[in-house]
C-alpha cells in the first residue's frame, strides 16, 4: 500500500522556490466548458467519502477527534491533541499521486494544472515539514488507500497513538 506520505520522495526534485499557479481565466487563455464547472462544482474539499469512512471506522473503535483544526497549519482533516497526531485524507489527482505518468495524461489547460498540482505538492511537503517541527506526527493517505483498505490505515493510525502514548 503506498501512502500519500511517500509523496516526499516523488517530490526531491523539486526546487526550493514557490511554484507560481496563475489565475484560471478566459482572459489568462484558460476556458472550460458549462459541463465541466458544473462537474468541477460538485467536488469537494471536506467531509470527502474517503474521510467520512475513516472517521466512521475510527470512532466505531472508540477514538475521539477534532476535525480541521484552524490553528493548525494546513487545516488537518483529522487532529488527535492528546497524540499530537494529525491525519490527512488526499485526493490522487488534487494532491500528486502518481503524478510523473498523470501529468502526461492532462489534455485541456496544462499550463494552469500542471503549477496546480504542483504547487498542492509542495504545499503538503511545507505543512509536514512545519507540523513536524512543531512536535506533531503527520499521517497522509491517499483516498484510494483508505477506501480499499480502511482497517491498515485504522492501523497505522492506532500504533502512531501507542508509539506517542
Amino acid at each position: 500500500m503506498k501512502f500519500a506520505e511517500d509523496m516526499n520522495s516523488d517530490m526531491s526534485d523539486y526546487k526550493p522556490g514557490r511554484i507560481k499557479v496563475p489565475r484560471f481565466s478566459e482572459k489568462e487563455g484558460f476556458y472550460t466548458t458549462p459541463q465541466r464547472s458544473k462537474t468541477m462544482s460538485k467536488i469537494r474539499s471536506k467531509d470527502t467519502k474517503p474521510e467520512l469512512l475513516l472517521r466512521k471506522a475510527l470512532w466505531a473503535k472508540g477514538h475521539r477527534y477534532r476535525l480541521r483544526v484552524k490553528k493548525l497549519i494546513g487545516s488537518p482533516d483529522i487532529v488527535f491533541r492528546k497524540y499530537k497526531l494529525v491525519v490527512f485524507v488526499d485526493g490522487e489527482f488534487w494532491h500528486g499521486y502518481n503524478w510523473e505518468e498523470k501529468k502526461q495524461k492532462i489534455k485541456s489547460n496544462r499550463k494552469f494544472w500542471i503549477p496546480k498540482i504542483e504547487r498542492n505538492m509542495q504545499r503538503d511537503i511545507e505543512v509536514n515539514n512545519l507540523l513536524k517541527e512543531q512536535g506533531w506526527t503527520v499521517l497522509r493517505f491517499w483516498d484510494s488507500s483508505v477506501k480499499k483498505e480502511i482497517q491498515k490505515c485504522v492501523e497505522i493510525i492506532e500504533q502512531n497513538m501507542l508509539i506517542k502514548n
